[in-house]
């Protein structure tokens, strides 16, 4: 068999395989027929959650959504996406935090300021104002129990039928897992920072 015939038949193989696969595609496709609001947990060690959220108000805007971010325990107003997104039409954005728990070391202080977190995050998941909504790093205010973890699962599940929800942070809680739409661990192969690399402008924050 010549080369070019050889060529031709694996050609063809790969049609007829990429053919199957679009058939099985396009089945499920046609089988998600269902519009409703989401709720996705983006959790794991990996670098990428907050960013991956934000990617999704970017995405949102583009759209003609209207976006209302709540950030529980970052205090940085310094950081790109809010010094960018936060200026743009259709963006309610809140930094609530005073930063990492280990930089406060005061119990009461960081109960405090989730809670007061919480009750801007609930007024957005009453609303129908708003198409997404992100709350960033709330999975550590259930982890060291800053905020009833009952309690923002019944306000998640009490949001408008059509309102989006992202919600960001290491060691997601099984009570979120369970009630979320689509789920994202991201792991950690490697990071600069174990090479000594400090945070970099535009790529940390």
């Amino acid at each position: 068999m010549s080369v070019e015939q050889l060529d031709a038949e694996k050609a063809a193989r790969y049609a007829a395989r990429m053919a199957r696969k679009k058939a099985i595609i396009d089945k499920k496709i046609a089988s998600a027929d269902q519009d409703t609001g989401l709720l996705l947990v983006l959790t794991g060690n990996g670098k990428g959650k907050s960013s991956s959220a934000f990617g999704m108000v970017a995405r949102a805007l583009g759209h003609g959504l209207n976006v209302g971010v709540v950030q529980f325990i970052k205090g940085r107003t310094d950081t790109g996406e809010e010094a960018f997104l936060s200026k743009q039409a259709g963006v309610e954005w809140h930094v609530m935090g005073d930063g990492f728990t280990w930089e406060t070391q005061n119990l009461a202080q960081d109960k405090a300021k989730a809670e007061a977190a919480w009750e801007l995050a609930k007024k957005m998941l009453q609303s129908d104002q708003y198409d997404l909504v992100v709350l960033d790093e709330l999975t550590y205010c259930i982890q060291y129990g800053f905020l009833d973890a009952q309690v923002v699962r019944s306000d998640l599940l009490s949001r408008p039928e059509m309102q989006h929800v992202v919600v960001t942070g290491r060691g997601a809680q099984p009570i979120l897992i369970e009630i979320a739409d689509t789920v994202t661990e991201m792991s950690a192969e490697k990071h600069a920072y174990e090479a000594g690399i400090r945070a970099q402008k535009g790529v940390e924050w």
